[in-house]
């Protein structure tokens, strides 16, 4: 995947972005579960009062409260509050809030901030929970013996006679006992933990609201709206985030997939044969396709997953802890037997991905072969054979894609199975935590959620990890065609023709080898051809004719000598300005989708009508096209299918008329036409074309006997230059070949 990273840079604001809002809504979701633990803690069993440090308190409650304070938290507490008596200014208002301000004054807690709060929080909770059980003991004696424990014992309740004042025998005490009675206090409600004693505290402060007269039903009502309204707020956060991150990943890889598909293809059209042979076609449509689609896929759940999960999965268990940081060990251990999981899954599953890809391509090859060659394989009634070939490749994909498949999908069973197990383990757990007074219930819910979430966090990482192989594989395979240096390529500092350009073609003592190939093709070939005559190649079967006319539009490029166009070697010049002068028909014609029209103007699209028809006037295609209905408009399907051999050389010939290019290659491009037609475009051409310079491979004598000059070849070497009277003269091959068609008679 490294290799085609830079294809995304122009997609870095957009990833960036993504990032953002990803980290926004990962943070949006760890927050959920702890106000879900607020609205079970505080707004259901706390009834909406968040600290035992109450909003308001009558005078004789705070007497009461710093009673067991030490002096600094006396001063603390006394500082966060200011005392309302009927002369305050703001008594009016303080009225309405507390009427209970109209019997005596009041303490109004101040402005304080977070961290003197949950200083004074835990403290004046001990102190709430004396006050309180003091004040249950007086209501029912009985309690008596239970409190005094819960004072340090040193302070029999029991024996205090019906009727006195308990709070002020306490206030009356020595300092010293007062103090140690604190301790021993702070001492016993130590093992309930901060939040234990805030929850246990808030009954009392609850019981003090009432005594104020305020409604601490609205009071439970608004704290579950207010908590429940941001709840809802973040899941909205949260959805827009989702919804925004989908946009931009969506955007991110269909781009990259459009660039990586352009580049792949502007790179395949500068391919020369040479790589064409390093390349197949069928790998080649499965890496623009099917390869940059996985490629395209895995970018859309790298930049919605690849941030997300971790921070779910770190910041789930940061908070977990938090939260109750005594089962730190059941996380521990469903991770591990996640991580073992993935692990044993992955190492099975891996290699397996590597080969998907290539077995694509066999499949892809075969069906190709399959659809282009009916024809033949219908005329040696070979399609059982061919029926097996393509089932072995299939097969042979499908028993790796099903091999896959059921590997990964024991991944989900066993993963849900961990999940199931873990909640079971934390309710458990968490129940004999709730029981000893060391958790509350909303923060095991909690609790569960931030592991629900680590656990979802590891299921899309193993997403990923499912995906990423193919894909890097597939990545692989198109970096290795972009990564391709073509081996014929334009000068840095290419060099114009002269004008005018007449078109001379000289062959300067050219050698060729293919790449790889260990002897030369082609051997010091030296000719000229000439402005306004025809100049024949013939030559056997391999003796290197085609290679020869390949060389001037450089589809390969010459291993030694050159190639001069107008006394400028071609490979000084960029190969659009040599190929733009040349009008190429190769022995196979190839036709598009489309209309006959459609297929002429591909040399020239401005071209007038009246040069469509002089085009196909020349090449003998004027018959044909006027007997269908549609004349120049009728459809010509993929591949020229639906036209005959001779009708589809007859239009690529036209199609390169039409370009009037001052250099017409004809590659054995009459071989499809009869006798009668041959010699009518021949002469046809020759009327229309004299100008120019016109170069014909053939094996055809009668095609190449009125040409000025014939090049003969055998085994890549030239045997023979001249007219055909010069050759049938001096030259045994061209005899050989001529004898072998014509009869003497006709060679007279």
């Amino acid at each position: 995947m490294m290799r085609i990273t830079r294809y995304l840079k122009p997609y870095g604001l957009m990833i960036l972005l993504a990032v953002v809002l990803l980290f926004a809504q990962a943070n949006a979701d760890l927050a959920l579960p702890d106000y879900l633990s607020k609205i079970v803690n505080v707004g259901i069993q706390q009834g909406g009062v968040e600290s035992a440090l109450p909003v308001a308190i009558r005078e004789s409650e705070m007497e009461r409260l710093v009673i067991f304070l030490s002096a600094d938290d006396q001063a603390a507490l006394l500082e966060a509050y200011t005392l309302v008596t009927q002369d305050s200014a703001d008594y009016a208002g303080a009225l309405d809030k507390y009427p209970a301000l109209e019997q005596e004054p009041i303490y109004i807690a101040a402005a304080v901030d977070k961290a003197t709060t949950e200083q004074l929080s835990p403290v004046v909770g001990r102190a709430w929970l004396a006050v309180y059980g003091i004040e249950q003991m007086i209501a029912d004696p009985s309690k008596a013996a239970e409190m005094s424990a819960d004072l340090g014992g040193g302070f029999d309740l029991s024996k205090i006679p019906p009727g006195t004042d308990v709070f002020t025998l306490l206030g009356q005490m020595p300092a010293a006992q007062l103090t140690q009675m604190t301790a021993a206090m702070s001492e016993r409600f130590a093992a309930l933990g901060d939040g234990m004693i805030t929850q246990t505290a808030v009954r009392a402060v609850r019981e003090e609201y009432k005594a104020l007269g305020m409604d601490t039903g609205r009071l439970q009502t608004g704290y579950m709206l207010r908590v429940g309204g941001l709840m809802l707020l973040l899941t909205l956060l949260s959805a827009a985030c989702a919804i925004v991150v989908g946009f931009l990943a969506a955007r991110v890889s269909a781009g990259l997939a459009r660039d990586l598909r352009r580049a792949v293809f502007e790179k395949v059209e500068n391919f020369s044969n040479a790589e064409f042979n390093t390349f197949s076609t069928a790998s080649l449509i499965t890496r623009t396709t099917n390869d940059i689609t996985q490629v395209q896929m895995v970018t859309m759940m790298m930049v919605r997953m690849v941030i997300y999960a971790p921070i779910m999965g770190v910041g789930g268990v940061i908070r977990a802890m938090g939260k109750g940081s005594s089962m730190w060990w059941i996380l521990a251990v469903a991770v591990g037997m996640l991580l073992s999981l993935i692990i044993t899954i992955f190492s099975i599953a891996l290699p397996k991905f590597k080969s998907i890809q290539k077995l694509v391509d066999r499949l892809n090859l075969v069906a190709r072969e399959n659809l282009s060659g009916m024809m033949v394989i219908r005329a040696f009634n070979m399609q059982p054979f061919e029926e097996k070939r393509f089932d072995k490749a299939n097969l042979d994909l499908t028993s790796v894609t099903l091999f896959i498949n059921r590997v990964m999908v024991v991944m989900m069973p066993m993963m849900m199975l961990i999940m199931n197990g873990l909640s079971l383990a934390i309710i458990w757990v968490g129940a004999q935590q709730v029981a000893d007074a060391t958790m509350q219930v909303g923060d095991i819910m909690a609790f569960m959620q931030y592991a629900m979430q680590i656990v979802m966090a590891f299921l899309m990482l193993s997403m990923m990890f499912i995906m990423f192989p193919r894909a890097a594989v597939s990545a692989d395979r198109i970096a290795d065609v972009l990564e391709t240096e073509p081996v014929i390529h334009d000068p840095e500092t290419p060099q114009p023709f002269a004008a005018p350009f007449t078109g001379v073609v000289e062959f300067r003592d050219v050698s060729f080898r293919y790449p790889e190939a260990d002897e030369d093709v082609l051997c010091g070939i030296s000719f000229t051809a000439q402005p306004g005559q025809t100049t024949a190649i013939i030559g056997s079967t391999g003796s290197g004719k085609s290679t020869v006319v390949n060389l001037i539009p450089r589809l390969y490029d010459v291993t030694e000598g050159a190639i001069l166009l107008d006394g400028v070697d071609i490979r000084k010049v960029t190969q659009h300005d040599l190929r733009d002068r040349i009008g190429y028909i190769p022995q196979q014609g190839t036709l598009f989708s489309g209309t006959i029209e459609s297929n002429l103007r591909y040399a020239d699209k401005n071209a007038s009508e009246e040069t469509l028809h002089w085009a196909a006037s020349i090449a003998q295609a004027t018959e044909f096209i006027d007997a269908k209905p549609e004349g120049l408009a009728a459809e010509i399907s993929q591949g020229g299918t639906n036209v005959s051999g001779g009708q589809k050389q007859r239009l690529a010939i036209a199609r390169a008329l039409v370009k009037k290019p001052p250099i017409y290659i004809f590659d054995d491009s009459f071989s499809a036409l009869d006798f009668r037609t041959d010699a009518a475009l021949r002469r046809a051409l020759r009327t229309h074309t004299g100008e120019s310079t016109v170069l014909i491979v053939t094996q055809r004598v009668a095609t190449v006997r009125t040409a000025e000059q014939i090049i003969v070849l055998e085994e890549g070497k030239m045997v023979g230059k001249g007219t055909h009277q010069d050759l049938m003269a001096t030259c045994p091959t061209y005899q050989e070949i001529a004898l072998s068609q014509l009869s003497v008679e006709e060679l007279a």
